[in-house]
């Protein structure tokens, strides 16, 4: 391995442990999930559980998701809320950043509707158990089935564009009640993030622009088969400002004001989500507590500058929800050494559990999870085990003499790492626990190589062929 000079102090893992600087800590402030902590073995727990015990019982790698920290950062939204907002508030869980059965019904339990965007979050919402009412389907391009669904079902439906704005009105033939939609906008505001995350500004593919607004208003106040119960933006993800949120209470106000004016009734208004997580120790986002007091003032000062009631206020949170309430544990495996130049240190997961840093160039950062107190003297890069150069997890990651066998935890994966995983090298995808009180739950059983083929369909003029020679 590479080592730093033998002279230097270095710190150890236990650096990356929570430090709680208020009796309400806002999960996305910190590196790891609020119950972790060092055991007497030298062990990361989480949850009450030893990250070292729960590998060997469920194998690697292995999502650890901490029910404490879900809960605590679904009360702060919720909270922010009702201390800063005069009016009615809604926090909605963006499942896109993990949509199972399991987290469907924790933010249920804690009073969060569900915004999903496809028919399979959808069915997973309903499937746990999400009230029909608080669940808001998204997306650009929906399908005729995924609508249909949401029609049956008695969703609110987050409408994008003309086309689905039509689509909508041909399935309403024979519908009882009118259905319920909320016209999502581009409100043209930038914020700085990877542009894959950008979608408040105006060069991307979601929502009506601010020049086709009045068009769709008058559309939409002549079809009494569709409801506008409100109007929806979102400005982007991974944020750590919050004057984007202030400039787009403005911009939602006035066109809520315009509405009124071709006679739609609205009555909610959803500022999206967007408020990003720490994923190193520089990451410096404000609070959940502080983006809700921003977020409710605007609103109010906005309202009132338009001479408009407060609407029913709803939010999207979903990376600062669950993001920080997850690790990561891989097994190491094997190292490669190229002299003067660096150390690779190899795991047993790598781009097919976690996509981020091949896609995104995503930071990260890694801790020797059975070595919790030594130094960190070693500086290596974490590959993964996929073929592919690209295949790297962290470059430069600090931390102790490792061995293969060792496990290695990386923190803030909770959000987009299970729900954009893969097969990629039909590599089986982890398996997920849930931990509390010392309890771990499993939420998600690791797929099997019979689950990899379970929908492979082999033509009967392929079976029983002898193999050429040739």
């Amino acid at each position: 391995m590479v080592s730093t000079p033998s002279d230097e102090v270095k710190p150890s893992s236990c650096q990356y442990l929570p430090r709680f600087t208020s009796d309400t800590p806002s999960p996305n402030q910190y590196l790891l999930p609020l119950t972790a902590q060092v055991n007497a073995q030298d062990h990361l727990e989480v949850g009450g559980c030893d990250i070292y015990e729960l590998v060997q019982r469920f194998g690697s790698p292995l999502y650890i998701l901490d029910e404490a920290t879900l809960r605590i950062a679904s009360r702060n939204y919720r909270q922010a809320f009702i201390q800063n907002y005069p009016g009615e508030s809604q926090v909605l869980y963006a499942s896109k950043a993990w949509n199972c059965l399991a987290v469907c019904a924790i933010a249920a339990s804690e009073g969060l509707g569900v915004d999903v965007v496809s028919g399979g979050e959808l069915y997973t919402a309903l499937q746990a158990g999400v009230r029909t009412e608080q669940i808001y389907l998204h997306g650009n391009n929906k399908s005729v089935a995924e609508l249909q669904l949401a029609i049956e079902t008695d969703c609110r439906i987050v409408v994008d564009n003309w086309f689905e704005l039509q689509t909508l009105v041909g399935l309403s033939a024979g519908v009882e009640s009118p259905i319920s939609i909320m016209l999502r906008l581009t409100p043209g505001i930038e914020c700085h993030t990877h542009e894959y995350i950008r979608t408040g500004h105006l060069d991307n593919k979601f929502g009506f622009d601010p020049d086709q607004l009045e068009a769709v208003f008058k559309f939409v106040s002549q079809q009494p088969a569709l409801n506008c119960i409100g109007l929806h933006a979102h400005i982007g993800s991974q944020i750590f400002e919050l004057q984007p949120h202030q400039d787009l209470a403005e911009v939602m106000a006035q066109w809520f004001h315009k509405a009124n004016h071709y006679g739609l009734a609205l009555n909610e208004l959803d500022v999206g989500g967007g408020l990003g997580i720490c994923y190193t120790e520089t990451d410096d986002p404000p609070s959940i507590d502080a983006w809700g007091e921003t977020v409710s003032q605007a609103i109010v000062k906005a309202c009132e500058s338009q001479q408009i009631p407060f609407p029913k206020l709803l939010c999207e949170p979903g990376r600062s929800i669950i993001g920080s309430a997850c690790v990561t544990a891989y097994t190491v495996g094997g190292q490669k050494t190229i002299p003067g130049i660096r150390t690779y240190l190899s795991v047993d997961g790598g781009m097919s559990d976690n996509p981020r840093p091949i896609t995104y160039q995503s930071l990260y950062r890694a801790l020797a999870a059975n070595r919790m107190s030594e130094p960190l003297t070693e500086t290596v890069t974490i590959a993964g085990k996929h073929c592919e150069s690209g295949d790297i997890l962290i470059k430069d990651a600090q931390l102790p003499p490792l061995e293969s066998g060792d496990i290695v935890v990386v923190p803030g994966t909770g959000a987009y790492n299970y729900s954009m995983a893969s097969n990629y090298n039909r590599v089986p995808r982890p398996a997920a626990v849930l931990v509390n009180s010392g309890e771990a739950s499993l939420i998600l059983q690791r797929e099997t190589y019979q689950d990899l083929i379970r929908q492979d369909c082999l033509p009967e003029s392929l079976t029983g062929l002898e193999q050429s020679d040739d």
